[in-house]
């Protein structure tokens, strides 16, 4: 153990163990893909100056559907894997869905002098998401009924 200021710190090398790189790598692996996914669609759905963010809407509203029925199957019916959820959710989902991006298309509404969209922009994307996640979560619930664990 060293000291910087006074302080005692753990080498680098204790802060990350050797056995876990596997799961860094998924993770970058998994949200480089989800990145390059919600760059496909903000491509794919574009917004004019001042216009209403459908592709962050999307992303973020889809992305919380599936990390519903993900959570479902990695929970409660595939056998446990240590990489399956850190790539899905948290690399690929994680990567695609984006709080950044959320927040600055809001400031971009209000800027634009247009507020109340924004404040139904900031509390419509939320309720949405929240309900795609509990909707993901019971679709996947009701489709594998019999199989869980």
């Amino acid at each position: 153990m060293s000291r910087v200021n006074g302080t005692s710190v753990l080498p680098y090398s204790r802060l990350m163990p050797a056995a876990r790189w596997d799961v860094l790598l998924v993770v970058a692996v998994g949200g480089a893909l989800g990145s390059l996914g919600r760059w496909a669609l903000s491509q794919a759905v574009t917004t004019a100056p001042g216009g209403f963010p459908w592709a962050t809407l999307l992303a973020n509203v889809s992305g919380g559907f599936a990390i519903g029925v993900l959570m479902v199957f990695v929970l409660d019916v595939w056998t446990p894997s240590r990489l399956v959820r850190p790539f899905l959710g948290v690399g690929v989902l994680g990567g695609f869905t984006t709080v950044s991006t959320y927040l600055l298309d809001t400031r971009a509404l209000i800027v634009a002098d247009r507020a109340p969209l924004a404040a139904y922009y900031v509390f419509g994307t939320l309720a949405a998401g929240l309900t795609a996640v509990w909707a993901g979560i019971l679709l996947a619930r009701l489709a594998t009924l019999g199989t869980r664990s």
